[in-house]
């Protein structure tokens, strides 16, 4: 469930969208399909490694986008690991409905220090570029 929306000055601020409105994130939980995304397209950042990859016609889940976490154990001990992973979850959840494409499986990998110490505004950005990057092969 989401969180009420606060309004600013009596009208609902851009960034306030209607949970609605918002395409289904489905959560990838099958290694074969984190597999598939491995041999795909890829862009870094500085906060994770995006790896991107369009689901075929005939494969289940055509109109939603699924999206699946990871942190090697190089992240650091369980602790680091599931805070990484929880702030690129945020941040997914928070980018992928508006800049992301159904059709569509990514999979964030955590870095080690950077994914969970990053400024948060920093890794959305940086997920927005990564987005761009991988689509704007598509044009």
């Amino acid at each position: 469930m989401a969180p009420p929306v606060d309004h600013v000055d009596g009208h609902v601020p851009e960034t306030a969208i209607s949970p609605a409105a918002l395409p289904c994130l489905e959560v990838l939980a099958k290694r074969a399909d984190f597999l598939r995304a491995a041999q795909a397209r890829r862009q870094g950042t500085q906060s994770f490694l995006l790896q991107a990859r369009r689901r075929k016609s005939d494969e289940p889940g055509g109109g939603t986008i699924r999206v699946g976490f990871t942190c090697s154990k190089k992240v650091g001990n369980a602790v680091a690991r599931n805070r990484a992973k929880r702030r690129l979850r945020e941040a997914a959840r928070l980018t992928l409905p508006l800049h992301g494409r159904p059709g569509w499986d990514y999979v964030l990998v955590g870095r080690r220090d950077d994914t969970a110490n990053r400024d948060f505004q920093l890794l959305l950005g940086d997920l927005v570029r990564a987005l761009g990057q991988v689509h704007g092969k598509d044009r």
